[in-house]
């Protein structure tokens, strides 16, 4: 047979799709002859149609030496390249037969794709725009500016050209995969999920639309379904690194931290600069108080945010920061590369003539939370004859005892769950919402979109995230003087307002069950001092642990009682515990159990141990509220800071202390001097019942007054600017007396 019938068999085979006859006798061509650049170039185009691009590469290689004026075969090359991931490369490449062929259609797209995945996402953008010129009904390339446009957060235009594709190609189940990536970040879950639905069923075995289906599914809460989604792409796809760390954040929500664990560690080894999924590891290794390599971890983590990289949610950093500039870093970030970006504002100026003020406070949380648990009586205290206030929920339907009271507090309960970012948005605007008060911050649920789109006037930052938000549509932070002290404005992208005590609101009407269990009951010995800290465990750091078995080392006979946590976490904690010299049945476990109760037991404890960085919040207030005293050794960010505002508020500052020695030396202090605290805790009972932290009617008057202050501000067309509420509501202050 002639080299020419060879070759011409060759094609047939190929064409007809028998890739194993067409690559015998293309090898046997080479065999013979093995510069024959025909032969080489479609041989390397079946390694590359059977999933061998290194293959393909080394025969295309040889190929362009042999023919170095075939823009098809440099073209190809450039293109096996990006699939290898060799993106300067196959820019080069896409870049020679550009300078031959700048009409090149493949080149432009090809030249777009190593850009983007470069991350040189504009220029990327760029590269498709000019083939979409010469080309402007291509389906591949329309899609493959609909993902630059989605990496830029370009949501909407992202969509709008997914729309293109498919009205060109309905049976593109890619384009209707993309689309529903897009639609979850504009915060259109439901019609994503469809999107994502229709996908697999022109392709059931569609790995990335699993994995965007699993990312609806999470954002409308279906977690479960959300988890079996992702593994189904891990099933098909075990290199889809981005798989591991969402389905790894969807274990986290059932608090299965020990699997999220693996995921996360999963997705660094296939991608290690995946975003986030560095500072993700950490967080569930705190949760499982698993502390290998912590210092080096933390340290490096923190340099990667102040250096702008994509490595650590806001809750990580929260929980590790060592200064508020750690925090502003990393949210900005954060909302600069998810969708918090701005939208294209709904409210267009102007304000409204009300004889009230409207203020909506929107959460996910309007049911048996932390949240409302500290912040319903404020809702119910109001001035109705001066505000109209609404509860705008995007949470689960939870018909408890808590949402009856919330729906008995607020004029208005609106339940938003099954709408998008946008027509939440549309609906504070249409009901002329003054005021909008975000109560989630980057916690479970949040939905920063809505804000993103500039619904009202004025968009305050309140209680769900301790610090920045990073975000310019916020207008205000609530704050106080302890948490965020004079001087450290500058490391909020909101304007800061300070309220006068402490910035946390509680609940004075928190019932506390009568009956105490014994200490028999609660797991405790019948004896000894019992320090407590109720904190989760995701917030017990190294430090703070070693300094708590070196003041048990120091108390004879004390416990320290926990939460109960993760199998993982306990076990890890009792041998930390063996590791510190200290008998790991001293640490004494708690179970959950409903608040009344909670707050009962707390009466069997004698002093409370704060963690640091990241305090006892809402944990702090239950302790003060049930009588017991809080030691608080205070940092510099707003997280480290906000058991001392409680403090301060109760006019105990003698139980604020700035380094862990102190800290350590104050504990024993007290715990060798029942007089001490016996003293102490009888002013606390006294401020606890007289001073400012528990009153809810000065909380609300004094919130109020801030509400009036920034609705002067903007009715006059002035910019927020930050203030410190008088208070309005002035407490004689009593004579104190010192007792340490």
């Amino acid at each position: 047979m002639t080299l020419q019938q060879a070759l011409h068999d060759a094609i047939a085979h190929h064409r007809a799709g028998r890739l194993q006859d067409a690559e015998r006798l293309y090898r046997a061509i080479l065999a013979t002859l093995p510069d024959q650049f025909d032969a080489l170039h479609l041989l390397a185009r079946i390694a590359a149609q059977q999933g061998h691009p290194q293959g393909a590469e080394e025969l295309l290689q040889r190929a362009v030496a042999v023919n170095p004026a075939s823009t098809e075969a440099h073209l190809m090359l450039a293109s096996v390249r990006n699939t290898l991931q060799r993106h300067d490369l196959a820019l080069a490449g896409a870049d020679h037969v550009l300078a031959l062929q700048p009409q090149s259609v493949e080149a432009s797209a090809v030249r777009g794709m190593a850009l983007h995945a470069a991350g040189r996402v504009e220029e990327a953008l760029a590269s498709y725009d000019h083939a979409l010129a010469l080309q402007p009904d291509h389906p591949g390339l329309l899609c493959n500016r609909g993902a630059a446009l989605k990496d830029l957060q370009r949501l909407d235009e992202a969509v709008y050209c997914y729309d293109r594709v498919l009205a060109l190609q309905p049976g593109m189940a890619e384009a209707w995969s993309n689309r529903g990536g897009a639609l979850s970040e504009l915060g259109r879950h439901a019609e994503a999920l469809i999107s994502c639905e229709r996908a697999l069923v022109l392709l059931p075995s569609f790995p990335e639309a699993l994995h965007n289906r699993g990312a609806a599914l999470s954002a409308l809460g279906r977690h479960g379904e959300a988890i079996a989604s992702y593994s189904r792409a891990i099933e098909l796809a075990p290199w889809f690194a981005q798989a591991y760390y969402n389905r790894g954040s969807a274990l986290g929500y059932f608090k299965e931290h020990a699997k999220a664990c693996l995921d996360f560690e999963r997705a660094l080894e296939l991608n290690p600069g995946i975003a986030f999924a560095a500072g993700a590891l950490l967080h569930s290794r705190m949760h499982c108080c698993d502390w290998r390599d912590w210092e080096t971890a933390v340290t490096r983590l923190l340099i990667d945010v102040q250096a702008g990289k994509r490595v650590a949610e806001p809750m990580t950093i929260a929980a590790v920061a060592r200064s508020p500039a750690d925090v502003l870093a990393c949210t900005s970030t954060w909302v600069a590369s998810r969708a918090g970006r701005p939208r294209p504002p709904v409210w267009q100026g102007g304000h409204y003539r009300h004889e009230r003020i409207r203020v909506a406070y929107l959460s996910a949380d309007f049911h048996e939370h932390a949240t409302s648990q500290l912040m319903v009586e404020l809702f119910e205290r109001h001035d109705r004859a001066r505000f109209e206030v609404t509860a705008v929920s995007f949470g689960p339907p939870t018909e408890d005892a808590m949402r009856a009271r919330l729906r008995q507090a607020f004029e208005h309960f609106v339940d938003v769950r099954d709408l998008d970012d946008l027509a939440v948005a549309q609906w504070l605007r249409d009901h002329e919402i003054d005021i909008a008060i975000d109560l989630k911050g980057y916690t479970y649920d949040a939905r920063l979109g809505i804000f993103a789109h500039r619904a009202v006037p004025v968009q305050v930052n309140y209680l769900g995230y301790p610090g920045t938000l990073g975000a310019p549509y916020f207008d205000y932070i609530l704050a106080d003087t302890t948490v965020v002290p004079a001087g450290d404005e500058a490391f909020y992208a909101e304007q800061v307002v300070r309220l006068p005590w402490s910035y946390q609101v509680n609940d004075s009407r928190r019932v506390i069950a009568p009956d105490t269990p014994s200490r028999a009951e609660a797991g405790l010995p019948e004896t000894g001092f019992v320090f407590c800290c109720f904190n989760s465990n995701y917030k017990i750091t190294p430090d703070v642990f070693a300094t708590w078995m070196q003041i048990l080392r120091d108390v004879e006979g004390s416990v320290l009682w926990l939460f109960d946590g993760p199998p993982h976490a306990v076990a890890n904690l009792r041998r930390e515990a063996v590791a510190h010299q200290v008998e790991p049945r001293r640490l004494v476990f708690a179970p959950r159990m409903p608040l009344p109760k909670h707050l009962a037991r707390h009466r069997l404890a004698d002093l409370f141990l704060d963690t640091r960085p990241y305090n006892a919040h809402t944990t702090a207030s239950d302790a003060l509220w049930a009588g017991l005293p809080v030691v608080t050794c205070a940092g510099t960010t707003f997280a480290s800071r906000v058991a001392a505002s409680l403090l301060h508020a109760l006019d105990l500052p003698e139980l604020v202390t700035s380094t862990l020695p102190e800290y350590a030396a104050l504990a024993v202090q007290l715990a060798r001097s029942p007089a001490k605290l016996a003293d102490l805790r009888a002013c606390l009972a006294a401020r606890r019942a007289d001073g400012p932290l528990f009153d809810g009617a000065c909380f609300a008057r004094n919130l109020e007054a801030c509400f009036e202050t920034m609705m002067a501000r903007s009715r006059q067309g002035l910019p927020p600017l930050g203030f410190d509420v008088q208070d309005a509501v002035p407490i004689a202050s009593s004579e104190r007396r010192d007792v340490l």
